[in-house]
């Protein structure tokens, strides 16, 4: 690497809007990140992800229009 180009890497609080915290490093002067989901809070990695149903949406545009892609 070159020397005196590139920015200092430094230790950085980030902080989540659900209260969790954790430290890590990145270049950012100001030493503080917040975030607005994190891995304690956000759906898919708690567990709480919602999984939506479109097979009847697709069964019902078949039934109302048949299989045109497949007929051509």
């Amino acid at each position: 690497m070159k020397r005196d180009i590139h920015p200092e890497y430094v230790e950085t609080q980030v902080s989540c809007t659900c209260g969790a915290s954790f430290t890590t490093r990145s270049t950012i002067e100001s030493g503080s990140i917040r975030a607005e989901v994190c891995s304690e809070c956000h759906p898919f990695y708690t567990g709480k992800q919602k999984i939506l149903d479109t097979g009847g949406r697709v069964a019902r545009f078949e039934a109302r229009f048949g299989k045109a892609a497949a007929k051509k």
